[in-house]
């Protein structure tokens, strides 16, 4: 059995779920199910580049931090009605901009 630690934030009115220990370590099925999606969409995540690539032998190995970044796929491509391939562009276009912010920040301290 699998425990998932994970916080709920609530921010005007949108629920949302962070996993706290991000190194926990998922196999497919325990990872589906902490996205509350099938083990089929999370292979479309990784055929897409959606989440981070792997090595071979450890293709279906998760971690917490990839709940988060699934969740959001999710989020967008229900929000949106996003093909995978529509979703993978908007998840590079936050990345770049997330890390332009850091490196704004950086640059102002």
């Amino acid at each position: 059995m699998t425990t998932i630690h994970y916080r709920e934030i609530i921010c005007n009115g949108c629920q949302d779920v962070e996993i706290v220990d991000e190194r926990l370590c998922f196999d497919l099925t325990h990872f589906a199910q902490a996205c509350g999606q099938s083990p089929e969409w999370v292979l479309q995540l990784l055929e897409y580049d959606i989440l981070p690539a792997r090595p071979q032998d450890r293709i279906h190995q998760f971690f917490g931090e990839d709940v988060t970044r699934a969740r959001r796929a999710y989020r967008l491509q229900r929000d949106f009605e996003a093909s995978f391939s529509a979703v993978a562009m908007m998840m590079d276009l936050i990345d770049e901009v997330q890390q332009l912010r850091k490196q704004i920040k950086h640059t102002h301290h």
